[in-house]
């Protein structure tokens, strides 16, 4: 990526709420708790015709023996090597503090190599802007301190003229317009930041067996098969019941969101733990708004005792639970053991290209007519309803308008009929299909 900003500084100093500020809306969650960012995120924004890409952090914190703040750790290291320019944020309300010293000597390896802004955040009045002259013990950037409050927007102007300097060339305005969305939702601890990582080959979320580990949807470019799409990682969805924390609450909104804006849903399950109320929640949520779906079962390798037929029963367990969403495939992995990985990844390929699949009008007439002549709609109150013509929609999704003379007589059993028509003649597994009826 070209024009990259990377915020970076210790926990609670403010690099959310200036990375939304950066990208024009609230992205990244916003809480008063340290450490509530742990991966690396991004975003998109432009300033006097420059467009840049963001990358928000987690606090860096020295010598800590916290499983999240190594591995946070790790992610602020990646987005410093990502960026074309750091900004290094420091907090004017606590003052200079020992994490500021340290994570500045982790900066001073990267003086001379890209620029390196010092930025004091919270400089709300001026009283709060002459007290940044102490950060200049920290020897960072330029020799000047660049004073902002993210939370008003004060001062962010001045720092964007000295950051998009270093900008060549105009970047690009949206890089993932138009670009196919992939989302891996699922229960906490599925799997899904495991899945991620192992396609695209670097430790791009923050893996633990804590539940709830990640908590940002997280994006990323991935090249498969021909083709590019971007995987979501998102938090773990859990029933409203259970989710009793702000920050919880607002992860749980971001995958939603995430569920909302992609083009297929990989639904995880975990093995050991079957399919759950949770799980089919979340599978009628993505059919709801009428995603893709791909339906994996991870930690098959788990399962004990398996036998010839035990894969097949666990199948139709799901798809007696999941009734009447009948047109998901399932498929069985091990992330860990990397069993049937790309396999999955493949499917929902598939599935996105099913969705997207247009059939000519001429062959849709000359299968579907035959199909409702084999066995039309019955008669309801002596009606009898003739369909004389069937074409599919512009839409996103498949939808096919059937044109008859009598549209309101036409049952629920006999749209049932010619979408399984529709689906034995012309697949579209793995995609909700759309019938209307239209008076001809």
């Amino acid at each position: 990526m070209k024009n990259t900003i990377a915020i970076v500084g210790r926990p609670n100093v403010g690099k959310s709420t200036l990375f939304n500020r950066l990208v024009g809306q609230r992205k990244a969650i916003m809480d008063n708790e340290s450490g509530v960012t742990r991966d690396r995120h991004y975003g998109y924004g432009d300033w006097i015709g420059k467009y840049y890409t963001v990358i928000d952090t987690g606090g860096y914190v020295h010598n800590s023996e916290d499983v999240f703040e190594e591995e946070i750790n790790k992610q602020v290291k990646l987005a410093i090597d990502e960026a074309d320019v750091v900004l290094f944020m420091v907090d004017v309300d606590a003052g200079l503090h020992p994490l500021d010293e340290e994570f500045a000597n982790v900066l001073r390896r990267y003086q001379g190599q890209k620029p390196i802004y010092l930025v004091a955040n919270k400089a709300d009045t001026n009283a709060r802007a002459h007290a940044a002259g102490e950060f200049y013990a920290l020897g960072m950037g330029d020799g000047e301190i660049y004073s902002v409050s993210s939370q008003s927007g004060s001062g962010t102007g001045d720092l964007l003229d000295a950051v998009v300097s270093h900008f060549e060339e105009e970047g690009e305005e949206e890089p993932d317009a138009g670009v196919p969305k992939i989302a891996v939702v699922g229960r906490p601890n599925a799997g899904k930041s495991s899945f991620v990582n192992l396609l695209l080959g670097t430790d791009r979320s923050i893996v633990t067996d804590i539940a709830g580990t990640t908590r940002d949807s997280i994006s990323a470019r991935y090249n498969a098969f021909g083709n590019e799409f971007i995987l979501v990682d998102t938090a773990g969805l859990r029933r409203k019941t259970k989710v009793k924390e702000d920050v919880e609450f607002y992860s749980v909104l971001r995958a939603i969101r995430a569920m909302e804006e992609s083009d297929v849903c990989v639904v995880m399950l975990d093995a050991t733990r079957g399919i759950e109320a949770q799980d089919v929640n979340i599978i009628s949520l993505a059919d709801k708004n009428r995603k893709g779906i791909v339906i994996l079962v991870n930690k098959w390798d788990l399962i004990e005792d398996k036998e010839t037929n035990t894969a097949k029963e666990f199948e139709e367990k799901i798809r007696e639970k999941i009734a009447p969403i009948a047109y998901p495939p399932i498929v069985f992995i091990s992330v860990l053991n990397k069993q049937r990985v790309h396999k999955a990844i493949e499917t929902a390929i598939q599935v996105y290209e099913n969705k997207m699949h247009k059939i000519p009008t001429s062959q849709l007439n000359e299968v579907m007519l035959r199909e409702i002549e084999k066995s039309p709609p019955p008669a309801t109150k002596g009606k009898m309803v003739r369909i004389k013509y069937v074409t599919q929609l512009p839409t996103h999704n498949p939808v096919f308008a059937f044109f008859c003379n009598l549209p309101q007589y036409v049952k629920e059993s006999y749209t049932r009929y010619l979408e399984n028509r529709l689906r034995e003649n012309f697949g579209f597994q793995g995609v909700p299909i759309g019938i209307v009826f239209r008076k001809k």
